[in-house]
């Protein structure tokens, strides 16, 4: 489980320095298995400025930049396609490890040109596999910034073991509460209003159980959204969840993901588009199958627990969604599922299909269903604040 220092705060008023947070969680049974420091590994990178940038003599597809650094002019020889007058980027001098290849960067002549550091892009500074071009910021930046700041990943990131005894820690919130219990300062208030719905839900959802089956899924809360634009989401909600470990998707989909690990509440939408009728949760029946979100299709059965409409399953209840009724860019109208699904039959399921997912990973050890309502109001409120629309 990982999170930054910074979401840690967001909950817990506290003046505690990062040794003693780590000191604390270890004492509390959340062993700290590492602590990433992206300002430490990007302590030689800076902003700098390209004061010109001309055609190399000898190769076509060079480019011989003066750059303004905080040591001076530097000439940096740049082979990036988007290296150009004016920009400004992220530059290593000379005698700097890039990190994301491995190398230690020496002074030298290419074709020709000396140069003495780098432009760098992301890939090389491990932030992403991007490296079609170098890194461009905002002009406003002044030379000479710390490049983990200018980056916005300047923020620690902690890992913690988790037992399978608390699944409360596999959210922030949960993290922050325990270390508030042990004293190390105190748990703000969480904040979360109810959020009223401005017109009935055209989609209805039953839970379509008999007696044996019922606790498959006891609990569902579903909240329709029309009008919402599904674009990038704020580059706060990408920074927190590049930082532990995921790939930023879309508006609707970072938002459920967040809420996630912020509050150990698996969510899940659907385009409404492309969903046939109304919501059943139901077990699913012999020879039904899933397209799922990874790529792959499963074969289901009858012991299986899964969110259908009319006429198909459209998703595995607490485990994965179905790639028929996914979130796009097209997206205008959605359904929200904020369900609680049986520990055991979920962990099973999971083992049958050999499916690992954060949903899973939380279900199948048990989540507080007092919660479900407000993580209702959680992502209800993120949604219309982040794409707009109106809620039912």
């Amino acid at each position: 489980m990982k999170f930054t220092l910074s979401w840690l705060k967001d909950y817990l008023d506290t003046e505690a320095t990062l040794d003693e947070i780590i000191t604390a969680l270890n004492e509390i049974g959340l062993e700290v298995e590492g602590v990433e420091n992206m300002a430490e590994a990007l302590a030689g990178f800076t902003v700098a400025k390209v004061i010109e940038a001309r055609k190399h003599p000898d190769a076509d597809r060079l480019q011989v930049c003066d750059v303004e650094t905080s040591d001076g002019i530097i000439q940096v020889v740049c082979g990036a396609p988007n290296a150009r007058t004016g920009m400004t980027g992220i530059f290593a001098p000379a005698g700097t490890h890039i990190p994301g290849t491995g190398v230690d960067l020496q002074k030298g002549v290419i074709r020709g040109v000396e140069s003495a550091g780098m432009l760098c892009s992301e890939r090389e500074l491990m932030l992403s596999d991007e490296h079609s071009g170098i890194i461009e910021l905002d002009d406003s930046l002044k030379t000479g910034t710390p490049a983990a700041k200018a980056l916005g990943v300047d923020d620690p990131v902690i890992d913690i073991a988790i037992t399978p005894n608390r699944p409360d820690a596999l959210g922030v919130y949960g993290v922050a509460r325990d270390l508030a219990a042990r004293g190390m300062g105190t748990l703000k208030p969480d904040g979360i209003k109810e959020v009223a719905g401005t017109f009935d839900s055209p989609v209805s959802v039953s839970l379509d159980f008999d007696g044996d089956s019922a606790s498959a899924c006891p609990y569902f809360i579903g909240r329709y959204f029309r009008g919402v634009k599904n674009g990038p989401s704020p580059k706060w909600m990408q920074q927190r969840l590049r930082a532990i470990g995921l790939r930023p998707i879309s508006a609707l989909v970072d938002i459920t993901n967040y809420v996630t690990f912020a509050f150990a509440r698996p969510l899940h939408v659907f385009d409404v588009s492309k969903v046939d009728g109304n919501i059943h949760a139901r077990l699913a029946r012999p020879g039904e199958e899933l397209a799922a979100l990874d790529g792959k299709t499963y074969q289901l059965d009858e012991t299986m627990t899964v969110i259908a409409d009319d006429k198909r399953p459209q998703a595995l209840g607490g485990i994965i969604g179905g790639e028929a009724s996914g979130c796009d860019e097209n997206t205008t109208d959605v359904f929200l599922e904020v369900a609680c699904f049986d520990p055991v039959r979920t962990a099973t399921t999971g083992r049958k299909l050999n499916i690992m997912s954060d949903a899973r990973y939380r279900f199948e050890r048990g989540i507080d269903p007092q919660f479900t309502s407000k993580g209702a109001d959680i992502a209800t409120s993120l949604i219309l604040e982040i794409c707009g629309g109106e809620a039912s």
